[in-house]
């Protein structure tokens, strides 16, 4: 009888061409995303070594962050900008790559366009050269984020040369409580784990809550693995992953789609296969939580104070939380809520998606955005901007006092206009938290859900979105 394996023993096995001297793995990588910010390098590089794309049919590009969400006309005002649109267009027409560009209605986020148009799939091998490819784990994939020279590798040879990794498979067990969402599930595991608790590993998500979240809620799981130092993060697929997929564009379809599901099935991780580590956490311990430090790890509940860094472990502890809140300007021992804030943001690859925006729009009619405060929404994908147009969500937001912009990764990293100013607070719901992230040097970033993010935008600082909104019903 054949050993149990877990996924990603499988997939790997499944797309490794050999083993190199140096004990790393050649893996051939199934699909391929690509964007303008670190294609233009690695086209370079191809050029200069004479080479074409190999596989031009499994490499599919879009455009995300340095497109301006307030208008689209070009050229851009940033000429860098400008260029690099520019050069993706001239790439892909020349290599022969499938691109989504402004004017197809299809372009986003890459870590939301795959998913979309069921580019993404189970059993694969998926990289892209944005640390955030752990996303597409969700469907149970090995997704994985690439420097510039390994688009340069894939895109001459399909394959690129990576070390085998651990897995731990994290168990979230239970029921979240009302007002409780993947967001928070995500920063509480990065809170228990740490920044650097996921290296050398892959993190698999499983138990009831996993089995109960929908695409989206994984997506935003999977999408933070690489925050708690993970190199992929993944669920297994079951019929959530399958109906999601079904009747999208690149989708299998008709017999094909039946031997699909079945192979798909299949790849998932084996009763009783081993693993290098695992970790339970209860649902019921898990509340709406913000980050209050400049890493994602630096996390508390909506309910607690900001750390004392006298009641630290050890001495490097003690200087991390320092340096934090030097820079976030707050009090060791004050409590998070009511801490103010000047900027909302709800976009970003980590929660733009129709879901976020509906869920939010549950709760925000009745409610306006504080004075002072500027707040964003700023939908993933052109198809999340037109399904939230057509069931009125997006006029929700802008009576809510909203800016309601085009697709795009907008504030997340503030490589378009979106930016923080002087040390403004930002209530975002993407994520990182670092120092600068959002396109001010003393920008200050507090990461939280898409409900939190409201709340604080109608308040004015952080609250809790349960008392803010009435939230009682689970969700």
């Amino acid at each position: 009888m054949e050993k149990p394996k877990s996924l990603f023993e499988k997939v790997w096995n499944a797309h490794t061409v050999r083993t190199l001297k140096n004990g790393q793995t050649q893996l051939l990588i199934g699909t391929h995303l690509i964007h303008e910010v670190t294609s233009p390098q690695a086209f370079g590089m191809l050029r200069d070594l004479g080479l074409k794309v190999a596989m031009p049919q499994r490499t599919f590009a879009t455009v995300d962050h340095i497109v301006p969400t307030d208008q689209r006309s070009e050229p851009f005002s940033d000429p860098l900008a400008d260029q690099m649109i520019k050069a993706l267009r001239a790439n892909c027409a020349e290599h022969g790559i499938t691109y989504f560009d402004l004017g197809s209605g299809k372009q986003g986020i890459v870590h939301m366009v795959g998913p979309e148009q069921g580019i993404t799939q189970p059993g694969s091998t998926i990289a892209c050269g944005d640390s955030h490819t752990s996303t597409h784990g969700a469907f149970g994939a090995i997704a994985l984020g690439i420097g510039t020279s390994q688009v340069r590798d894939v895109l001459a040879t399909q394959t690129i040369a990576l070390s085998p990794l651990k897995v731990r498979r994290i168990e979230v067990t239970g029921r979240l409580r009302p007002g409780v969402y993947a967001k928070d599930v995500i920063l509480h595991i990065i809170r228990v784990l740490g920044v650097n608790g996921g290296t050398g590993y892959a993190y698999e998500y499983a138990g009831e809550v996993f089995e109960r979240f929908s695409m989206d809620e994984r997506m935003t799981v999977c999408n933070m693995s690489i925050e708690g130092g993970a190199r992929v993060g993944y669920v297994n697929p079951d019929d959530t992953t399958f109906e999601y997929l079904k009747g999208r564009p690149y989708a299998p379809k008709g017999a094909d789609w039946e031997q699909a599901v079945a192979r798909w099935r299949a790849v998932a991780s084996d009763p009783g296969c081993a693993y290098d580590d695992v970790v339970k956490i209860r649902a019921e311990e898990i509340a709406p939580t913000i980050t209050w430090g400049i890493n994602p790890g630096q996390g508390i509940s909506v309910e607690e104070t900001v750390p004392d860094p006298e009641k630290a472990g050890s001495a490097d502890e003690r200087a991390s939380i320092n340096e934090a809140l030097a820079y976030m300007k707050l009090g060791a021992g004050a409590p998070i809520s009511g801490t103010k804030i000047d900027v909302a943001f709800l976009g970003s690859c980590t929660n733009a998606r129709l879901s976020d925006f509906k869920e939010v729009a549950r709760y925000l009619p009745g409610h306006r955005v504080a004075p002072g405060v500027k707040a964003i929404a700023v939908p993933g994908s052109q198809l999340v901007s037109a399904a939230c147009a057509e069931l009125g969500i997006d006029r929700v937001f802008k009576e809510a006092g909203f800016e309601w912009r085009e697709a795009g990764c907008s504030m997340c990293l503030a490589m378009n206009p979106d930016k923080l100013v002087g040390d403004q607070v930002c209530a975002s719901s993407s994520n990182r938290n670092f120092k600068g992230r959002q396109g001010s040097p003393t920008g200050r970033t507090l990461l939280m859900s898409p409900l939190m993010v409201a709340a604080a935008a109608v308040t004015g600082a952080v609250a809790d979105a349960r008392e803010v909104f009435a939230v009682r019903e689970a969700s």
